[in-house]
């Protein structure tokens, strides 16, 4: 394979966060190829809001923690970009204001989902993607092909718990 049809091979990030019993919260982020094989792996330290920033952040504390600290410091530090960055929750669209690249959270089985929704099925998931970035629908559906129709794209996320548990353990 060229160097050039590796670069335009599709790489997916998949991106979790665990709160941990203190109410700390740590982040990783699995950069994979379209098979699901890891190409970098990040991880935060936990983040542990004070009293102060839940006063004063109130019910915008989670989504400021979630996309702005953890997820955007990660996709910063990674240095093998994605071309798409999966979660597992819909409130984790809201890292999309801050990064260049497509967001989109799988959409679980049973769920209903609002016809004016912007959704792809990819693999053996539907994904939907961030309201005001439409055209991130588009450019993702263009790479569709290069997923296997039998990829399980929530089997990631798991790995990334895993890791995480791992990395935690060591640190403590």
């Amino acid at each position: 394979m060229s160097v050039g049809a590796a670069q335009d091979q599709l790489r997916l990030g998949f991106l979790a966060a665990v709160e941990e019993a203190d109410g700390g919260v740590v982040g990783g982020l699995l950069v994979t190829n379209r098979f699901g094989r890891p190409l970098e792996f990040q991880c935060t330290t936990p983040v542990r809001p004070n009293r102060t920033q839940q006063i004063l952040y109130g019910p915008t504390l989670r989504p400021f923690l979630l996309a702005e600290v953890i997820g955007r410091t990660l996709l910063d530090k990674v240095g093998v970009k994605p071309h798409l960055v999966l979660t597992e929750s819909a409130e984790l669209l809201e890292l999309r204001q801050h990064v260049p690249m497509p967001v989109a959270s799988l959409i679980p089985a049973d769920a209903d989902v609002d016809e004016r929704a912007v959704v792809l099925p990819l693999g053996r998931q539907r994904l939907r993607f961030h309201d005001d970035f439409p055209q991130d629908l588009r450019e993702i559906e263009h790479r569709r092909d290069q997923v296997p129709d039998t990829a399980d794209l929530q089997e990631p996320f798991e790995r990334i718990r895993e890791a995480l548990s791992e990395t935690l353990k060591k640190a403590g």
